[in-house]
């Protein structure tokens, strides 16, 4: 068991006074479950450590982007060189070129590419440029979806099983809600109908082809053969959003493990090797509008930060060369996931365990989780009883059943049976 939590407490304490809810992002506020987060002092690898003394293996990994765990040796090795040269220019570098061109290996129908710091950053630009480029204004996006919160994406669904949608926070416009169209997840019905409608209206079709923000969803075998039909018969572009799914399906991202090639992607987490970065890009008759070869404008004085993009080069290069790392990742979680199911089993708990290479969620249901309706249907009181206990025996998991958990190169069979351990008692709370 973990020591308490006082140190984490008083300094959770200090930080409301200065900060909304003591945090710089809702989630970690831990308010979802009802405890004191832990405030964090260092990571190495498969480790967390916070300022209580308490050591945890990391399955959050900053939401991501630690697919090699944290502190990796060449990542940080080139990092400190790096920052020996200066840490921001607002200038040209040989840098960003260098990551482009590996983002690309990756990612070949990113033909052309803009990178920036954040993924809401891409997700933004990559919309304002689907309107720009297709001169329409409404958007499709699927319910439990996050793209972000800029405003045209803070958006829920209305009434009715496919309308247009409706503010989901204080301070989005109604007039902007309203060009956004609100489906469910894995519906492709309801995409033939509302093109069937609206199609002439729609500059693009936004998604996660395979979503990580209401817990981890797969798509449906044909979901995304069919928005690319959908879209490319109306017109309207198909934006992937791999923020979260990048990297961590197959090595080409979601698009090459489906064979459907969107319009758009949006890649972010990884790319930075854990410091902020995220890019745009796509073909390139579209990404040739933007400023300065277009007329549609987006820039940002930190994008391509030399930092950022030495650590993204390093954790890429680390990437491309070993071929099998993705075959490494899927089989480490789908050794982990079968001896969650079976502790959860023997404790007479009903769980669905949704995996996507090297993601997955622990929702407590009693059927598969397809759509966002499906998720909310699960038991969270459960959850957080559960997520208490793992974190009171040294498991740092994300602090909601709507999140996804993420497993690295750097996580051991050592650490996975620590993991059952300490889950088939926290099981039974």
């Amino acid at each position: 068991m973990v020591n308490k939590l006082e140190k984490s407490a008083a300094a959770f304490e200090k930080a409301k006074k200065i900060m909304p809810g003591g945090v710089n992002s809702p989630v970690r506020s831990y308010q979802n479950v009802d405890c004191t987060p832990p405030f964090i002092s260092h990571a190495k690898g498969s480790k967390i450590s916070d300022i209580d003394g308490n050591e945890y293996i990391d399955f959050v990994g900053s939401w991501g982007p630690a697919i090699l765990g944290h502190a990796h040796p060449q990542v940080v090795e080139a990092l400190q060189k790096a920052v020996e040269r200066g840490t921001s220019f607002g200038a040209p570098t040989e840098l960003e070129t260098e990551l482009a061109e590996l983002v690309q290996k990756f990612y070949p129908t990113m033909q052309v590419m803009r990178m920036v710091n954040s993924g809401i950053e891409a997700t933004m630009s990559a919309l304002r440029l689907a309107r720009g480029f297709t001169g329409r204004d409404k958007i499709v996006k699927f319910e439990g979806c996050y793209h972000g919160h800029s405003d045209s994406l803070l958006v829920g669904a209305g009434s009715g099983a496919a309308t247009f949608g409706e503010p989901t926070s204080p301070g989005v416009t109604l007039g902007t809600s309203q060009d956004t169209i609100v489906l469910q997840y894995n519906d492709i019905k309801s995409v033939e109908k509302i093109f069937a409608e609206y199609g002439s209206e729609i500059a693009a079709v936004i998604v996660e082809p395979v979503a990580g923000n209401m817990g981890l969803v797969p798509s449906k075998k044909n979901f995304l053969p069919k928005l690319r039909e959908v879209t490319e018969k109306s017109n309207a572009l198909l934006i992937f959003d791999e923020v979260m799914c990048g990297f961590r399906v197959a090595k080409g991202g979601v698009q090459e493990k489906y064979n459907v090639k969107p319009d758009i992607t949006c890649l972010g987490k990884v790319i930075g090797g854990g410091l902020p970065c995220a890019a745009y890009g796509g073909r390139e008759d579209i990404m040739r509008n933007v400023s300065p070869d277009g007329k549609i404008y987006q820039a940002g004085t930190l994008s391509g930060n030399p930092l950022a993009m030495t650590a993204g080069v390093e954790t890429l290069k680390i990437l491309l060369k070993d071929e099998s790392y993705i075959d490494k990742l899927t089989k480490k979680t789908s050794k982990l996931i079968e001896g969650l199911k079976i502790k959860a089993e023997l404790a007479n708990v009903d769980v669905q365990i949704q995996q996507a290479g090297s993601m997955f969620s622990i929702f407590f249901n009693t059927k598969k989780v397809s759509n966002y309706i499906d998720a909310k249907s699960s038991d969270q009181n459960k959850f957080k009883r559960w997520f208490i206990a793992m974190l009171e025996r040294g498991i740092y998991l994300p602090p909601s059943q709507y999140e996804t958990i993420f497993v690295s190169l750097a996580h051991t069979d050592e650490d996975f049976a620590k993991t059952l351990d300490a889950a088939e008692s926290a099981f039974f709370v």
